[in-house]
């Protein structure tokens, strides 16, 4: 028997209790209980993977540990320590979307019209993770709308958050410009609205984009469903700085339901200076007397709109998980 042979666990003679060999490896595509992993050799070879029992608790970009069970097919037998996890969250189920990022790029558009909801909400995911946010304005060259779009990101501007304003199909190579100096070196994922250009961006920075797509629709199975998969691009090589880009599936709804109140409140920046502020130690700043938070909020050095996310946000956070 080869030295290959024995190392993957082949049985001869007495060596038939040998353990399977552990390879290391990448979760680059997920789709329900069906994963694509990508082993961490030379070719990055990839293959078919599936959790080992009922439970499926990986995401794209969680580094695993993995058992070969054919020439083209693996179980993940161990998710190596991850350095975060972001996941969106209502009452009944939750999501995950990718672990082990770097920042966090939403793709907004001047049209059709972006929710600035599910900007707020994505901003306070990262905010809470500790991780970088990056606001993409995307379709600048339609200007029909552009004012009325820039105006409304005044605010996340104002409180420190990059905000990048693109054309990826009015002007491509300065798109790319622009872009390459924030993304490289990073893991970054997508996240947005569908309609926001989240698919011309990967064009734009990702060669052979489509076909990468193919191969992992295919290892997937997924057939058209294309889109309703999370799924990890490498970014090129000539960057020479490694990093990856994840592309979500569009969504309308964000919710941050495994969120506590704690989280919250210190996941909106321009709270932080003020909870010490608070008469009360365990103030919830909704309606509490001498509450720094609302009286910020009375003088306009919160804006309304931002309390009123959080308020909700609160409201959502306090109802039963089942999960």
């Amino acid at each position: 028997m080869s030295a290959a042979s024995r190392k993957r666990g082949g049985a001869s003679g007495n060596g038939g209790d040998q353990k399977p060999a552990r390879l290391a490896a990448l979760i680059v595509a997920a789709h329900g209980r069906h994963y694509v992993i990508e082993l961490q050799d030379e070719a990055r070879t990839r293959l078919h993977g599936f959790p080992r029992g009922k439970k499926s608790d990986c995401a794209v970009g969680d580094h695993v540990m993995v058992e070969m069970t054919a020439a083209d097919q693996c179980v993940i037998v161990e998710v190596r320590e991850r350095r975060n996890l972001l996941h969106r969250s209502d009452q009944f189920k939750s999501k995950l979307l990718a672990a082990n990022i770097d920042q966090v790029a939403i793709v907004l558009a001047t049209e059709p019209g972006f929710s600035e909801d599910l900007l707020g909400r994505a901003l306070v995911a990262a905010e809470a993770l500790g991780i970088r946010p990056l606001v993409l304005l995307n379709k600048v060259d339609l200007t029909a709308r552009l004012a009325e779009a820039q105006g409304r990101l005044d605010l996340y501007r104002e409180l420190g958050y990059d905000t990048l304003a693109l054309s990826v199909h009015g002007d491509p190579d300065g798109a790319r410009a622009l872009l390459q100096p924030q993304l490289a070196g990073k893991a970054t994922i997508l996240i947005g609205q569908s309609g926001m250009g989240k698919s011309s961006l990967l064009n734009l920075l990702i060669p052979g984009v489509e076909a990468q797509t193919r191969e992992i629709s295919a290892k997937l199975d997924s057939g058209k469903h294309t889109t309703t998969f999370t799924r990890l691009y490498h970014l090129p090589a000539e960057w020479g700085q490694g990093g990856a880009l994840i592309d979500s599936p569009g969504f309308q709804e964000f919710g941050l339901h495994h969120l506590s109140e704690g989280m919250l409140e210190r996941a909106f920046p321009e709270f932080r200076p003020r909870l010490t502020a608070c008469r009360f130690y365990n103030c919830h700043h909704l309606n509490e007397p001498g509450c720094g938070v609302l009286e910020a909020v009375q003088t306009g050095q919160i804006s309304p709109r931002r309390h009123q996310l959080y308020a909700q946000l609160v409201h959502e956070a306090s109802q039963q998980k089942p999960w």
